[in-house]
């Protein structure tokens, strides 16, 4: 059994990686690179010199918008993150009525042309209730009715249940092909005591050379300001000085200045954002550096990031977690072979 995946928005490559780590457990070479598009050089060029199989002959840098998809190799698995931007929670959600919204359609239209055994498509909680839930049923509807037809799990994944040291909260969507008679579960919660962002970071050092570990020179009132910062506080429930408090009008984002609390799992990693959402140590007055996100989000050392630092923070902060997902793979493979697993039991281990 062998399926050659296809990604659109593939992004840096956490999906495919996670697939990878499927194979390491399972022992077999299950899951394969196909090709994969995403419109960013810089994110391509880390997907190939990450992913196994990968090269600029498979990876595309291109916009769904423009992709000719007549010129894609047939595949056995698909998987997208479409983009989120319109159904996050934060900023103005909307939903499908916004220039990202309808992009999923793009999804659609290679299961249409591939007709692919399983699929897995990702995106932000926000998107169940984006357009008052509207946008949702119809994603649903429009994915179950794609090709020759799928059956759809859709599923709220809290990824700090599956060995991610970070409160990631995302929909993913697994659909099969309906004349496969198969009915996909989804893997048990892995763990009851979480991962911590302290473990994560230091329990195994990072080299003072590693990939993408430069530090962020930090402002003279950032420094300041982080000094009345407890671990786990932000710039609004902290007690600060007049003369450092920030001068914002409307809504106050909770991540704002906000550090670790080393004791429990790291805070959602954002892709984007200004000053103050760069995600902070518990106790040394900086921001992480984009391997310690990078550990957040399950990245090994070894995973190079291509790009500039802000490019980097960006691949990073919108990658899916490669440990989560890789559970995720295993229950498919489960899920083609008829196979019963015990989630429940198995160590989780982050070989960074």
């Amino acid at each position: 059994m062998k399926f050659r995946l296809g990604e659109l928005f593939c992004g840096p490559g956490g999906i495919s990686y996670g697939a990878q780590l499927a194979n390491v457990r399972l022992n077999k070479n299950i899951f394969v690179h196909g090709w994969a598009v995403d419109n960013n050089y810089d994110t391509c060029q880390t997907f190939i010199n990450n992913i196994d199989g990968a090269s600029e002959k498979s990876v595309f840098v291109k916009d769904v918008r423009e992709l000719e998809i007549n010129s894609l190799k047939k595949i056995d698995g698909f998987a997208y993150g479409f983009p989120c931007n319109d159904f996050s929670l934060v900023g103005e959600s909307k939903g499908i009525n916004g220039d990202f919204g309808p992009l999923y359609q793009y999804g659609v239209k290679i299961l249409n042309k591939f007709n692919p055994k399983f699929f897995v498509a990702e995106n932000v909680g926000g998107i169940t209730s984006s357009n008052g839930g509207k946008a949702f049923i119809k994603i649903l509807k429009d994915l179950k009715n794609a090709g020759i037809g799928y059956e759809l799990t859709p599923h709220l994944y809290k990824f700090e249940n599956y060995g991610v040291p970070q409160t990631r909260h995302r929909v993913i969507i697994v659909g099969i092909r309906k004349d496969l008679n198969l009915h996909f579960l989804p893997p048990a919660k892995l763990i009851t005591k979480h991962l911590t962002s302290r473990s994560a970071i230091t329990k195994t050092p990072i080299r003072s050379n590693a990939f993408n570990h430069e530090l962020t020179i930090q402002g003279k009132n950032v420094v300041e300001r982080l000094k009345y910062i407890k671990a786990g506080q932000n710039a609004w429930n902290a007690e600060i000085p007049d003369h450092l408090k920030l001068n914002v009008k409307g809504a106050k984002l909770s991540q704002i200045y906000k550090r670790l609390d080393p004791d429990k799992p790291s805070y959602t990693i954002t892709g984007s954002g200004g000053g103050g959402t760069h995600v902070y140590h518990w106790s040394e007055n900086r921001a992480l550096t984009n391997r310690e996100r990078a550990r957040l989000q399950t990245f090994p050392d070894h995973f190079q990031f291509s790009g500039n630092k802000n490019s980097v923070r960006r691949q990073v902060g919108m990658a899916v977690p490669p440990i989560g997902v890789s559970y995720i793979f295993e229950a498919i493979y489960n899920t083609f072979t008829r196979n019963t697993y015990d989630f429940e039991n198995q160590n989780i281990n982050i070989n960074f």
